[in-house]
This record gives C-alpha cells, structure tokens and sequence, in this order.
C-alpha cells in the first residue's frame, strides 16, 4: 500500500489523524504531515478509513 496526498486539495482538518494517527500528523503549523507512505499490514484498515473519512477527498490509497 502506498498513500498519496492531494495537497492542493488537503484543508488539514484532522480527521485522517484521528483514523490512523500513526500514518498522518496535522502540527502546529496546520499542515498535514505524512509520517509514512507506505504504512505496514496491521495500518492499512486504519488508512482506508482516513481516506474514506476525508471531507476533501484528497487522500489517494493504492494497493
């Protein structure tokens, strides 16, 4: 699995933190932060539901 993220699109409200907060970090400077593009097995529910959770849909998965 890899992750991609429409940053152009992206309004970093959180929401992919809150699903797999091991994968997506919004900082202090509110800007969403990628921690790993290629999160192991046991993350990839969690990522699909950051992506699905997103309001912007500017998360990208592909398996």
């Amino acid at each position: 699995m890899r992750v991609e993220v429409d940053f152009d699109r992206c309004e970093s409200n959180a929401l992919c933190m809150g699903a797999a907060p091991e994968v997506f970090e919004v900082r202090d400077d509110d800007f969403l932060n990628v921690l790993t593009e290629e999160p192991s097995a046991d993350l990839h529910g969690k990522v699909r539901e950051a992506a699905r959770l997103c309001p912007k849909q500017a998360i990208t998965v592909k398996e």
